[in-house]
């Protein structure tokens, strides 16, 4: 049965992580005949032979920001830090939509322009997947903030390019996640395959970050700027000025001069391949 609305599927994952061999897998492996996927391809991306496993693929474009010093309206703040867009058409009659980011550009960046993107659309995201490139994070170790912030927005991580990885750094790479309780999957990809790619498919939330949900959290505060906690708000006098403040993602709150409070090394100094 095809889905009331197109399902999309943001992948992440550093350019060199196989994310495109993968992701061919499990379009052929966990789509119907009847299903019409489609792959959105950063215009950044280069040409690889596993483009023709993919089906159809269509370009998005990453839109630099406006001129410095433009305010940008964001979230109901007035921003002086200029913000990128993504421009891309979602394809008339797909079914399952493939939303593949630079894996050369900061992926925060992405996620949050990507959200805006998602906003305008008549779909539903399913899951956000995370490639990790198993060898690279292991030879780079300050990679692993990167790999952080990710893994922070996925429902899905898959572990792949493991050859030579000793078992021990993957057991504590996991280990890292689910010690902090993170709801998402953890599964090995061998030979470019994924043991089960419907599960992969199945549209649930498994992410620890809220940004994508319908409902936004908010933060209560009196007069005095102190926090008020929900379970209290009937006991406060009625006469007190109570503000509410939506959540802000930690990867995505800036300070004031407008860089992230949470920053994360830039993916592009590190060596990397084809997608």
């Amino acid at each position: 049965m095809e889905p009331e609305k197109p399902l999309i599927y943001l992948i992440l994952g550093a350019a060199g992580s196989g994310r495109r061999e993968v992701l061919a897998d499990i379009i052929d492996g966990g789509l119907a005949a009847t299903d019409r996927p489609v792959v959105l391809m950063s215009g950044g991306e280069s040409a690889n032979p596993v483009y023709k496993k993919l089906g159809q693929i269509e370009p998005w474009l990453w839109v630099a920001p406006p001129a410095p010093g433009r305010r940008i309206i964001d979230r109901g703040d007035s921003l002086l830090h200029p913000l990128p867009t993504i421009e891309a058409e979602l394809p008339p009659g797909a079914t399952h939509i493939f939303f593949v980011t630079d894996g050369r550009l900061n992926p925060v960046d992405q996620i949050e322009a990507f959200k805006v993107w998602l906003t305008g659309l008549d779909a539903e995201l399913a899951h956000v997947i995370c490639v990790v490139n198993c060898r690279l994070a292991e030879q780079n170790p300050r990679l692993i903030a990167w790999y952080d912030a990710c893994i922070h927005f996925s429902d899905i991580v898959l572990l792949q390019r493991r050859e030579g990885v000793a078992n021990k750094w993957l057991s504590d790479f996991q280990a890292r996640y689910q010690d902090q309780f993170y709801p998402c999957i953890f599964e090995l990809v061998k030979a470019g395959r994924v043991r089960n790619p419907a599960l992969i498919l199945e549209p649930q939330a498994l992410r620890i970050s809220h940004v994508f949900d319908e409902e936004t959290d908010y933060i209560l505060t009196d007069s005095d700027g102190e926090v008020v906690d929900e379970e209290d708000e009937d006991e406060i006098d009625e006469d007190e000025e109570i503000t509410a403040t939506p959540v802000e993602d930690i990867y995505f709150a800036r300070r004031a001069g407008g860089r992230r409070e949470k920053e994360i090394p830039d993916i592009a100094k590190f060596p990397n391949g084809a997608a």
